[in-house]
């Protein structure tokens, strides 16, 4: 097996952690370590969110270039795009183990704060109203409910669910810009069909059919008319358009224009393809280039990998223990630096490190935690062959190894 980091002390992890008991034992393989670490980055949100302290607690950290929206934004950022990363493990039933406990304890934590979260009354009531970003962190929300409906969706009380419901339909009224912003509203809606509501196919339809046109081929998506050398493939568009098209899938639900069923197996394909250009940028360290915008959301560039390998759906080129090994060592390149976080144990603005210069205007403290969607293959048990298969090298370190590697050609579909 890969060598991996092991231990607390390798995370910067306070010695009363759950998980920080017998580090020695239970930090020596790559699930540990990727367990260990995503406690690291959730426990100060839902600690804190969970007692109605977030607001109090947080300390934002803005852009430099800030566009001067309304701060309170960043709340929303943070538990929401942490949730849709945590969701599945959440999904995981808990157990007697350490890993299990702290599911459990997070389980908790995270349905108290879902509360909080819709409560007007509540000092953690989110920014809801008067800003157009809230319809992109919504979407971050209902993807957490969709993707662990019975951990986090079912046993919230029925006034929190119809508080729910409510704050999403009133974002309806947001006018939305041509690009991946269509896909967050068809995000809520898909949420919306999923637990039998109303909701609109309109703007399913429209992101669908604007994803279609948008596609350039070989794998990539233009961001609108205009294609983008940047990574919102990764942190939007393929995982929400999949996820999107799943829910129709399940629901049975029916469109003129086209079939979820064949949409759905058509972009299984791209996703795919997407990926293996994911896994070929990671070089024999775990690094990857640093293009475009949003730079600053880490990890969150292997959204597609993950979400793969949760679904089972890996490449045939890509090995289970192969991607496991790539992405445990993305993680190590770029958390091995302690500014990813504030003594408080917030995550800060960089790439790899505290680099505020990097944020773009939207960007603050809270937007950082986009990066918990690599985890998504945490919501694989411990016992699953993706965390047991032996690791391999990953495609840049065959190649600069020496090793054979298979060469690259564009696909057609």
């Amino acid at each position: 097996m890969l060598t991996t980091m092991t231990g607390a002390a390798s995370l910067g992890l306070p010695g009363n952690s759950a998980l920080a008991q017998n580090a020695d034992s239970q930090y020596s393989n790559d699930r540990s370590y990727m367990v260990k670490l995503l406690e690291k980055i959730a426990a100060p949100v839902l600690s804190n969110m969970a007692r109605e302290k977030l607001k109090a607690n947080f300390l934002l950290e803005l852009s430099p270039s800030w566009d001067g929206r309304n701060r309170n934004v960043a709340y929303m950022e943070a538990f929401s795009r942490l949730m849709a990363g945590i969701a599945p493990w959440l999904s995981l039933r808990s157990d007697d183990t350490n890993e299990g406990k702290l599911r459990a304890q997070f389980t908790q934590q995270a349905l108290l704060s879902f509360t909080h979260a819709v409560n007007p009354n509540s000092p953690d009531y989110l920014f809801w109203q008067g800003e157009s970003q809230a319809i992109v962190d919504s979407a971050y929300f209902t993807n957490a409910l969709i993707r662990a409906p019975k951990q986090l969706w079912a046993p919230l009380d029925l006034i929190t669910q119809q508080r729910i419901i409510t704050e999403i339909k009133g974002l309806r009224k947001i006018a939305l810009p041509y690009n991946n912003w269509l896909l967050f509203a068809a995000m809520n809606e898909a949420f919306l069909l999923s637990i039998g509501e109303d909701w609109d196919p309109v703007r399913i339809d429209l992101a669908i059919s604007k994803m279609d046109e948008w596609y350039v081929g070989d794998g990539w998506v233009a961001d609108g008319t205009k294609f983008h050398f940047d990574y919102y493939n990764s942190y939007v568009i393929y995982p929400m358009l999949i996820e999107i098209l799943e829910i129709l899938v399940k629901t049975k639900a029916s469109f003129p224009r086209f079939n979820p069923n064949d949409h759905l197996a058509k972009w299984m394909l791209r996703i795919q393809r997407y990926s293996e250009y994911l896994e070929r940028f990671i070089s024999p360290t775990g690094t990857y280039p640093p293009i475009g915008r949003s730079i600053t959301y880490r990890t969150a560039v292997f959204q597609p990998l993950a979400l793969l390998a949760w679904r089972k759906k890996l490449p045939t080129n890509l090995s289970e223990g192969q991607v496991r090994a790539a992405i445990t060592a993305v993680h190590q390149a770029v958390f091995s630096n302690p500014s990813n976080f504030t003594k408080e144990g917030f995550l800060t603005i960089g790439f790899v490190g505290h680099q505020p210069s990097l944020g773009d205007f939207y960007s603050n403290n809270g937007s950082m935690y986009i990066t918990s969607e690599s985890f998504l293959a945490l919501g694989l048990a411990s016992d699953d062959s993706y965390w047991n298969s032996t690791a391999q090298d990953w495609t840049q370190k065959k190649a600069f190894g020496g090793e054979g590697f298979p060469k690259n050609y564009a696909v057609t579909y």
